[in-house]
C-alpha cells in the first residue's frame, strides 16, 4: 500500500451553533493529487486550515506527514507548502529576489534555478513583481510555496481568474510537481480542472463528505448510461428507437448500450437520407455529478 500523506478520522469543527465540519473521514496517498470540491460555505476552507495547522479542531484524529498539524512544530511546517488564493508580494522586488527571500526561511530549500524552471518563469526572473501579469504572479505564488522543498503542497483555487491558455500552463506545472513525487492537495471550483489533474476527488457539502473516488468513477459515472443527442431536420420521420425526449427536432437518447444504439441510429439515418445534426455522445460529466450531489444535499 502507498504511504499515506494525510489521514483524517471523525474531524469536527463548529463555530458556535454552526457545524462547519461534521465528522469527516478522508485519506491522501503520498505522491497523488487530491482535490476537495464543494460549494461556498461547505467546510472546505475550515478543513484545509486544520490540515495546515492554522486552525484547531474540536474533535477527531488528523495526521499529516506523520505529525499532528495542530502542534505546529517547525519540522512539520518545513515539510509543507501553502499557496493561498491571493498573496501580498513585495512589488518592487524581482522574481529571483522574492524566491530567495522565502528560500531563506527553510533549512533545505529547493535550488533557485529549479524553482524558477518548475513554475516557468525563466524569462521573467529579473522582472519586478509589479510588472508581471496576473498569471505570472500566480506562478510566483506557487514558487513561494515550493521554496522550502515541501513534501506536501496545498493549492487553494490556483487558477481562479485565468484565461484558458494560462490555466493549461498551470495544469502542466502541477503535473510537473507530481512527477517530482510531491503530494498536492487542491481546492477548486473548476470541475474540468479536478478532472484533468486529480487522482481522486472528494465532494464536501454542509461539512460532510458526500462522495469520494477517482473523477471517472465518482457518482457511478463509469457505469452510468450514455446520452446520445442530436437534431433532426424539419419534417424528418422519427427513428425506430426508444427516445428519452424529442422537442422541436432536439432528440435525447439514454442507453446502456451505446454501440448498438449508435449502429441502429446511423443505419436508419443512412437508409433514409437523414442528417443527424450536432450528434454528441457523452457520459455524465464530473460537473453533472457534482451539481446532482450538491443540489440533493442542499435541498
Amino acid at each position: 500500500m502507498p504511504e499515506t500523506a494525510i489521514q483524517v478520522r471523525g474531524l469536527r469543527k463548529s463555530y458556535g451553533a454552526v457545524s462547519a465540519v461534521a465528522g469527516i473521514d478522508l485519506s491522501v496517498c503520498a505522491g497523488e493529487v487530491f482535490a476537495l470540491l464543494g460549494p461556498n460555505g461547505a467546510g472546505k476552507t475550515t478543513t484545509v486550515e486544520i490540515l495546515e495547522g492554522h486552525r484547531r479542531r474540536d474533535a477527531g484524529e488528523v495526521v499529516v506527514l506523520d505529525a499532528d498539524p495542530e502542534l505546529g512544530t517547525r519540522g512539520f511546517r518545513s515539510r509543507i507548502g501553502i499557496v493561498l488564493q491571493s498573496t501580498g508580494l513585495q512589488p518592487y522586488l524581482t522574481v529571483d529576489e522574492v524566491i530567495e527571500l522565502f528560500r531563506g526561511y527553510y533549512p533545505n530549500p529547493l535550488p533557485l534555478d529549479e524553482i524558477v524552471s518548475l513554475v516557468g518563469l525563466e524569462e521573467k526572473r529579473h522582472e519586478r513583481v509589479l510588472r508581471l501579469s496576473g498569471g505570472q504572479q500566480r506562478r510566483l505564488d506557487v514558487a513561494i510555496g515550493l521554496a522550502g522543498n515541501p513534501e506536501l503542497l496545498f493549492l487553494d483555487e490556483p487558477t481562479t481568474g485565468f484565461d484558458p491558455s494560462a490555466r493549461h500552463v498551470a495544469w502542466n506545472m502541477i503535473r510537473g510537481l507530481q512527477s517530482l513525487g510531491k503530494t498536492v492537495f487542491l481546492t477548486t471550483h473548476y470541475m474540468d480542472e479536478a478532472q484533468a489533474l486529480a487522482d481522486r476527488v472528494a465532494i464536501i457539502v454542509d461539512g460532510a463528505i458526500v462522495a469520494e473516488g477517482p473523477p471517472g468513477t465518482l457518482g457511478g459515472r463509469a457505469d452510468a448510461a450514455t446520452r446520445i443527442r442530436f437534431h433532426l431536420p424539419p419534417g424528418s420521420s422519427r427513428p425506430p428507437i426508444q427516445l428519452t425526449a424529442q422537442t422541436d427536432g432536439s432528440v435525447d437518447i439514454v442507453t446502456p448500450d451505446p454501440t448498438q444504439t449508435l449502429y441502429d441510429l446511423t443505419s436508419w439515418a443512412l437508409a433514409n437520407g437523414v442528417s443527424l445534426l450536432g450528434l454528441e455522445v457523452s457520459k455524465p460529466s464530473l460537473e453533472d455529478v457534482y451539481l446532482s450531489l450538491t443540489r440533493r444535499e442542499i435541498s
